[in-house]
């Protein structure tokens, strides 16, 4: 049946909900609901039961199941991380190197370890929130000592932590942006999301400007002042400011009268890394039909392995690993260790929660060819060329006004696909710029919850932290927007 207009109404007003509520869950049940709603011919009873189907079906797939789980078990590794005292470890260990680094070169320390503050999030690609909680956290003291201020502090630990996390997509990202591609009828959604990281100029960008800015020293806009004013006051925030703070890294404590120990939590984080690849040639050896040498059967079966069952392997042997070592070490009981795996996986539950949310809704739309009708729709007027571009501005716009870059992933993943196979446009390109508007309206937005968490931990002033990071921000998506109007046009 062909749904015409309709099929366009319930991801609309799921982003309208989200706009006026700013409640996310809210929002994209609803959309589903409508979604049923309208393919059930107005009928609110059929509606809503295939509403609670549609959703229950999700599990259907065992690829959304694996990749739910998955970002369940990150929390459980992620709570064995922070109990054990490696994150602290891994501080540590940096703050010794920077106070050498100190004694050896004078004035060099302060660009040293906003450098190393950068690295520190990158390095906590795992999950955004722990990145951003633990370089704001952690760095506060060093930057207060060396006069930086909370603004810059909040900058580094906001820019480093999204655009890692989907650089370096082994982690809940990953398997969330994976499930979503596989709805869309990606056959090989892992070798998709991997061929779109080249394309995905954002992150890329974010990273530069913040290294640039750290080295060069140079600030612009309110940036500039807070800088200025912290070297020459010693003021570390603004005369009227009100900081958000955050005194504990998570709302789990770490175990007492235990050495901190940084290989506590680079360990677990290297297997669970290194596991990935390996379970993509386990999982994908059998489908290579033939191959010309060992290292052509290795590289087919990457892209023949199943991007979920990998994810989902590498983070139970990372947290049998660390289960493993703590026991050795005296640190972990086995009655501690079923109480942090619950622990950490409640702490991850809004995130599985909207996943199957997001994945719901994807279908939902894939049920009324939302993505076909809008490129049946643009196809007069919008050329292939200026697809990247308008995808990337319209993916902005949506995280920026809804707040959450995954929200606009299962949303816009739905509508850009179906419209670059119709437009002709290279769909690996049109993955990345929809990846990347979500990461920029993300980083532009007060009510995103990276942004928020950043303020938070660098007990920095909310506005203060938005308005200091928008023109850096601002800077990324307009070259971003021209490299996808160059691409298009010359690509």
């Amino acid at each position: 049946m062909d749904y015409g207009f309709l099929s366009v109404i319930p991801p609309v007003v799921a982003i309208i909900l989200a706009l006026r509520t700013k409640q996310v869950y809210i929002a994209l049940l609803f959309g589903i609901w409508f979604s049923w709603l309208i393919i059930k011919g107005w009928n609110p009873l059929d509606g809503t039961i295939a509403m609670i189907e549609a959703m229950v079906d999700v599990f259907q797939s065992k690829g959304n199941t694996r990749t739910i789980m998955f970002s369940a078990l990150v929390g459980a590794l992620l709570i064995f991380i922070q109990y054990s005292k490696g994150v602290e470890g891994f501080v540590n260990y940096l703050n010794k190197k920077l106070v050498t680094l100190e004694a050896k070169k004078s004035g060099f320390a302060r660009i040293m370890v906003q450098i190393l503050a950068m690295f520190t999030g990158i390095l906590l690609f795992v999950e955004t929130s722990i990145s951003s909680l633990t370089v704001g956290t952690l760095y506060r003291p060093i930057f207060d000592r060396l006069k930086i201020p909370r603004e810059k502090l909040a900058y580094i630990a906001d820019s480093s932590s999204a655009p890692s996390s989907i650089l370096i997509p082994f982690n809940a990202w990953g398997a969330f942006i994976m499930g979503l591609l596989l709805t869309q009828g990606i056959d090989k959604p892992f070798s998709m999301m991997m061929a779109s990281i080249k394309y995905n100029f954002y992150p890329l960008l974010a990273i530069v400007i913040v290294f640039v800015v750290i080295l060069s020293k140079k600030d612009i806009g309110l940036m500039k002042k807070a800088e200025k004013r912290t070297l020459e006051t010693g003021a570390i925030l603004n005369e009227n400011s009100t900081p958000m703070v955050s005194d504990e890294v998570t709302s789990f404590p770490p175990k007492e009268g235990i050495e901190a120990k940084a290989y506590n939590m680079v360990v677990p984080l290297l297997v669970m890394v290194l596991m990935m690849p390996i379970n993509l040639i386990f999982t994908g050896w059998n489908a290579v039909k033939e191959s010309n040498s060992f290292l052509n059967h290795v590289s087919q079966a990457i892209g023949e392995g199943s991007g979920s069952s990998s994810v989902l392997y590498a983070v139970i042997t990372a947290i049998l690993v660390a289960i493993l070592m703590y026991f050795i070490q005296g640190i972990l009981k086995p009655k501690e260790a079923i109480t942090l795996t619950l622990k950490g996986i409640s702490e991850l539950m809004p995130l599985a929660l909207l996943m199957l949310l997001a994945f719901a809704i994807g279908d939902a739309c894939k049920e009324l060819e939302t993505g076909m009708y809008v490129a049946n729709a643009t196809k007069g007027w919008l050329s292939a060329e200026l697809l990247p571009a308008v995808v990337f501005v319209i993916s902005s716009f949506i995280a920026f006004s809804t707040g959450t870059s995954w929200g606009t992933f299962a949303i816009m993943l739905a509508i850009s696909i179906p419209m670059a196979t119709i437009h002709g446009a290279d769909v690996t390109i049109i993955v990345a710029a929809t990846l990347g508007g979500g990461i920029f309206g993300d980083h532009c937005s007060p009510i995103s919850d990276t942004t928020i968490i950043s303020s938070m931990a660098s007990a920095s002033d909310h506005i203060d932290h938005v308005k200091t990071q928008l023109p850096y921000a601002i800077i990324g998506g307009i070259i971003t927007t021209i490299l996808y109007l160059i691409i298009g046009f010359f690509g």
